[in-house]
């Protein structure tokens, strides 16, 4: 066993070499797939009766990886697409496992033959004009943290920023002079910067003047100071929808996430007949093939191809069909 590679030895290497040093992985990449092992090793520990610290490589076999990822759907109740992020995790792990321990080669190629989940691709949500503004009209703004959430869901809609992109904003990354613009860093490392209208510009100067709660805090920082968490924009955002909801009740039958505010400027640059590379690039997708999911979601844009076409004619009737083993396929 002594001579057995330590899982955990290989793990921290992982991260600290790998992913920060080799890759320079972003720092929602980094907690993505820190909160994977967390609960990975949380499982193997009841699984196995075994410290994560006195894991081999051996230990952390095929089987055991499927039945983690049954497990999370299953106890967690996660959808198809978080487990595939999950053992997305897992794959880049082993990839890097497959170069520090190629004698266990057999093992780590079982883990990266576990294949990924389909699942139904959904259309995409996204917000109405009319919700949009019930939505931006629901904070307080007499208040600071009213100021701040309307200041905040405004710049999301118009900007499509990504939720990890707007947590991170500092000061410096708005420029609001002549081009008034917003910086950020993106997925893989990617800098980008994104226009700002005229209205949206007015209200972040105004924000940019609110008494700083500490020396550097963020752009949109929580109560004390310092940088909102996920868990926090969640819960401005539902707490917004709910007030805006009383006056727009449309949005009761909605799932409202930050993510949805970026679809929701994708299809408006759409609606607006704004290419689609000029969308992907807006949005900082890696491929102009990401961007196809707001045409396909685009009901509008479908109705007015159909309007500009002449239908095939066609006469209303039943397929019957004239034998009984036919009959029987056609109504499985």
């Amino acid at each position: 066993m002594s001579g057995q590679p330590n899982f955990g030895v290989l793990l921290e290497r992982f991260f600290t070499q790998r992913l920060m040093q080799q890759r320079r992985a972003s720092a929602h990449t980094i907690a993505s797939y820190r909160d994977t092992f967390k609960m990975l090793l949380q499982f193997v520990q009841k699984r196995l009766h075994k410290a994560p610290s006195a894991l081999t490589l051996d230990d952390i076999d095929a089987p055991l990886v499927m039945a983690f990822l049954d497990e999370m759907e299953q106890a967690r109740g996660i959808t198809a697409r978080t487990r595939n992020l999950r053992l997305t995790a897992v794959h880049s792990f082993f990839r890097f496992a497959a170069f520090e321990a190629p004698t266990h080669s057999a093992q780590i190629q079982r883990v990266l033959a576990i294949p990924a989940k389909r699942f139904t691709r959904a259309l995409v949500p996204f917000l109405s004009r009319q919700e949009v503004d019930a939505l931006l009209a629901a904070p307080d703004q007499r208040s600071w943290s009213g100021r701040r959430d309307h200041a905040l869901l405004l710049l999301a809609v118009q900007t499509g920023l990504r939720l990890s992109e707007l947590t991170s904003l500092q000061h410096k990354d708005l420029h609001l002079g002549v081009g008034a613009h917003v910086r950020v860093i993106g997925k893989g490392r990617k800098e980008r910067c994104t226009p700002l209208s005229k209205n949206t510009r007015a209200v972040l100067a105004a924000w940019a003047r609110e008494p700083l709660l500490t020396e550097d805090q963020p752009l949109f920082p929580n109560a004390r100071g310092g940088n909102l968490s996920s868990h926090g924009v969640h819960y401005l955002l539902n707490k917004h929808v709910k007030t805006a909801a009383a006056k727009c009740s449309s949005l009761n039958l909605k799932r409202v996430s930050p993510h949805v505010l970026r679809h929701t400027t994708a299809m408006d640059l759409l609606q607006e007949g704004v290419e689609q590379s000029t969308i992907a690039m807006w949005l900082g997708h890696e491929s102009i093939e990401t961007t196809q999911i707001y045409l396909d979601a685009d009901l509008a844009m479908k109705q007015a191809v159909l309007d500009k076409t002449t239908p095939p004619e066609g006469k209303p009737g039943r397929y019957r069909p004239n034998d009984p083993l036919l009959a029987f396929l056609k109504g499985l």
